[in-house]
């Protein structure tokens, strides 16, 4: 299967760490965000290629990076410059499988998150599945809820429904941006855009998704980090600090 991160932000929370720099390359613990990864998904032997989706200010810095590294990663360059002008996750995936012809299963990541569990028993749910499939973690306090993608899920774990940012959450359950996508799934993207899905969430895919086939999910073994502002990015580095 292909791996795509979404790495097209500009990380505005961020400055002045990422005013110049991508979020993605920032070092936690020994490692960057990527790298940590990066490594976990390649321990699985799933993956055969790694495609980072960028904007254009930070394409440059991400193909230096991949050099060096040991692992097949192409770097896409979305075009765009400013946070004002980006694409959106949601035509982000479009563009990098547009332009690399991809054809393939699909794992779609955020490349700010970082995870206390490995990758591989979501992975390897969603081959056993055989549909499209996210995480889910079940997310107590009704403030977060608000801000978040909040699906709800039936007996089987298959998403009945699911929103962005909900005004009235349906239910306790919170999609992070980790997806499998079935090749077959890959192909209704262009579809999804065109019929009104929203396009700056990875999630609003899979809420349109949902409604057009079976979307299974997966309870998380553990938590996941969401670097998001310098306080967040401090905790993450005394937690992984440990991790060296």
């Amino acid at each position: 299967m292909k791996c795509i991160i979404l790495a097209a932000g500009y990380a505005t929370r961020l400055y002045p760490l990422t005013k110049n720099f991508p979020k993605p390359l920032l070092e936690v613990g020994s490692k960057t965000i990527l790298n940590w990864l990066i490594e976990d998904m390649d321990a699985t032997g799933l993956v055969d290629e790694y495609i980072v989706i960028s904007n254009h200010k930070f394409a440059g810095i991400f193909e230096q990076w991949a050099e060096k590294q040991p692992q097949c990663i192409r770097v896409v360059d979305d075009g765009t410059e400013t946070n004002e002008t980006r694409l959106g996750a949601v035509r982000d995936i479009l563009y990098a499988v547009n332009t690399l012809h991809l054809n393939d299963d699909m794992l779609v990541i955020a490349g700010d998150n970082l995870l206390s569990f490995s990758l591989d028993g979501f992975m390897r749910f969603a081959l056993e599945k055989q549909t499209t499939c996210v995480m889910r973690f079940y997310e107590p306090e009704l403030e977060k809820l608000h801000k978040r993608g909040v699906a709800e899920i039936d007996s089987t774990g298959r998403i009945l429904s699911m929103e962005e940012k909900p005004e009235h959450p349906k239910s306790h359950w919170c999609i992070p941006p980790f997806y499998f996508y079935k090749q077959a799934d890959v192909a209704l993207l262009e579809q999804g855009i065109k019929e009104g899905c929203g396009t700056d969430a990875p999630g609003s895919y899979i809420a349109w998704l949902s409604q057009q086939v079976p979307v299974h999910t997966y309870e998380m073994p553990g938590r996941r980090y969401d670097i998001g502002n310098l306080e967040s990015y401090e905790e993450v580095k005394r937690i992984f600090e440990k991790k060296k």
